[in-house]
């Protein structure tokens, strides 16, 4: 019994084994080939055998037959190795397993490249996204000028910029910021939106009250630097002289970029992350430089003393019917410079109403043809020669002639003997080009270069320009004729300043400047002078015909009573585009001090393109009577 039972289980497990080669046999007689064979061998064996023969045929059966065309390929590659590890899962389950596997390694491989191949790059553009840098601004030197009064100085400002990243509605932000800032909604629009980019200025340098207006509209992306703002609160009192700075705290024209190394100091460095809300993170300071802050100078300037010259320089320029013209006062002794000016003038406080051509002192910066104010060199010259006095007389005529060019006097008269003195009074071209050659051509040259009138001061301004004259061995004889009266040579007007505060100095040459200290560091200015050995004679003879000008010649609107004043006018012809000279138009200027008094103030005033001959001796008048009062000058006279 027990017999029949195990085959009726063998039985069974070959009827299985039937049906499972039936479902992928290639014919039905082959399958039923499989069944009687698998039947018949069942009968006539002990059980364990028909166990082991029935897994042989199902081996075989599932392996297929090439010559009985049923059953599948074997697979190869990474499906056998899958077969091998799941024999008993479904294909339809293994094509499911194979789509997870690549899915799973396209995530795996995205993850490889995110995390390892462009790690340093994503991480930067997120640090960048987050990370504000920018140079902090130095707060800039103060200028003083000599009596302490500030010049230019820096104030407590505010700049607003943006990170357009965090801007969600730039078109509303624009037009809260136009509310505030003024200016054009579509300007600030424009700034808000720029792509790729986590900083823009929106208002650099702001009132600090505007600043905080802006702050309290809670705009997102909207951010604010402490800063500074340069001020000039004397408007356009010397303006030229004193320059003026861009928004980047740099100077760009007079003092202000003379000194602007001193001035400026050293900017700092912030760079740094800040959260969603622009506050800065714990710990997100990546760098952080102080900014040095500059020094204080004070300069030679009298804001006071500037003022009044600027006045009556206007206000004559006004009167001679032309726009242009300058001053410069100076003190003979020391060089430094009170006053300077030339129009028209420059407001470093409102550049926008500032005109072309203001932005310098041209009597420093610009050459020009002395006319007879350079008479004086050529005298001095004829003194330390010896070849005439100031009482000694030669014959003048009306014109004379050299080279097939003709020399006369700027008004007609006829043949007339002057002294020296007389030459100078009249201010004959005639005659000091007679007394000059008589003197040597030579004397007179060199006489130029010891009192460098071909180089430039030193003085302590940018764009100095220096003089210009032909080397000696070029001269012809006009040459000489034409320089003694202060043509064919180019020397600015400080030039002649300094000229005449020789004469007024006793022979010693100065350096002009503006610097005198650095407060905070207590470091004076040390500027060089030279005595350049002119005999002290020669010297008191030519202020003493200076002051005859004044009190017997073309100088006379010039004198102040009670003070010895000496100068030198001049009416000098104005060189023509076209070749030679212009017709009736002139730059005119005098040049002098107030000799024997407690004052060593020198003063020039000149005024360009003047129709007629006419003379600037009120505008000096004008200055040097205030600087009388300003100063309490005293004279040295006794009467």
């Amino acid at each position: 019994m027990d017999n029949r039972r195990y085959n009726g289980r063998a039985e069974r497990r070959s009827r299985d084994i039937s049906l499972a080669r039936s479902s992928r046999a290639s014919s039905r007689s082959g399958r039923e080939r499989a069944s009687a064979r698998t039947q018949g061998a069942s009968r006539g064996r002990p059980a364990s055998a028909q166990g082991a023969s029935s897994r042989s045929d199902y081996r075989r059966a599932g392996r297929g037959s090439a010559h009985g065309g049923y059953g599948r390929p074997a697979r190869t590659g990474v499906g056998a190795a899958i077969d091998a590890a799941m024999p008993s899962v479904s294909g339809r389950a293994k094509v499911l397993l194979l789509a997870f596997a690549a899915i799973a390694a396209v995530f795996f491989l995205r993850l490889v490249f995110l995390q390892v191949l462009v790690a340093d790059q994503y991480s930067a553009m997120a640090e960048e996204s987050r990370t504000v840098s920018f140079e902090t601004t130095p707060r800039r030197g103060t200028i003083y000028d000599r009596n302490g009064i500030v010049l230019a100085t820096s104030v407590e400002a505010t700049t607003i910029y943006a990170n357009p990243v965090e801007v969600t509605d730039p078109a509303a932000e624009a037009a809260a910021l136009a509310s505030v800032l003024g200016g054009e909604a579509a300007d600030y629009r424009d700034l808000l939106a720029t792509p790729s980019t986590t900083f823009v200025y929106i208002k650099r340098q702001a009132d600090v009250d505007k600043a905080d207006a802006v702050r309290e509209l809670g705009l997102d992306g909207i951010y604010f630097i402490a800063d500074t703002r340069r001020e000039y609160p004397n408007g356009a009192i010397g303006g030229q002289v004193i320059g003026y700075c861009n928004v980047d705290g740099e100077g760009i024209t007079g003092l202000e970029l003379q000194y602007n190394d001193i001035l400026s100091g050293t900017p700092g460095v912030y760079v740094g992350e800040r959260g969603e809300q622009g506050f800065p993170i714990p710990g997100g300071v990546k760098e952080e430089q102080p900014a040095v802050n500059g020094q204080d100078i004070m300069v030679s300037l009298d804001i006071k003393m500037q003022d009044t010259v600027e006045q009556a320089l206007a206000e004559g320029v006004k009167d001679l019917e032309t726009e242009e013209g300058s001053s410069i006062v100076m003190d003979a002794a020391t060089g430094e410079i009170y006053a300077a000016c030339s129009l028209p003038y420059m407001n470093p406080a409102d550049m926008s109403s500032s005109e072309v051509g203001s932005e310098s002192v041209k009597a420093i910066t610009q050459a020009y043809e002395p006319g007879s104010t350079f008479k004086s060199v050529s005298a001095l010259t004829i003194l330390e020669q010896g070849t005439m006095g100031p009482e000694d007389t030669m014959f003048c005529p009306s014109s004379i002639s050299a080279d097939d060019y003709d020399v006369s006097d700027s008004h007609e008269r006829d043949g007339a003997t002057y002294s020296l003195r007389e030459i100078l009074n009249h201010s004959s071209n005639v005659g000091i080009s007679l007394a000059t050659e008589q003197a040597d051509f030579k004397y007179f040259y060199n006489n130029i270069k010891r009192f460098h009138f071909t180089e430039p001061t030193g003085v302590d301004y940018p764009g100095e320009a220096g003089g210009n004259v032909l080397d000696f061995d070029q001269w012809a004889k006009i040459t000489g004729y034409n320089v003694s009266f202060g043509q064919g040579i180019a020397v600015t007007p400080l030039q002649m300043v300094r000229f005449y505060a020789a004469i007024a100095n006793d022979g010693t040459l100065v350096t002009p400047h503006f610097l005198i200290s650095k407060p905070q560091s207590g470091e004076v200015a040390e500027w060089e002078s030279e005595d350049v050995g002119v005999d002290k004679g020669a010297l008191a003879d030519m202020r003493s015909m200076l002051r005859s000008v004044v009190t017997d010649g073309t100088g006379a609107a010039a004198d102040i009573e009670g003070f010895e004043v000496c100068g030198k006018t001049s009416t000098a012809e104005i060189a023509s585009e076209e070749g030679g000279y212009k017709k009736e138009v002139y730059n005119i200027g005098f040049c002098g001090f107030i000799d024997q008094s407690s004052s060593n103030l020198v003063c020039f005033v000149g005024a360009n393109e003047v129709y007629a001959m006419r003379q600037t001796t009120k505008i000096f008048n004008d200055i040097m009577e205030n600087a009388v009062k300003q100063y309490n000058i005293t004279s040295n006279v006794s009467n």
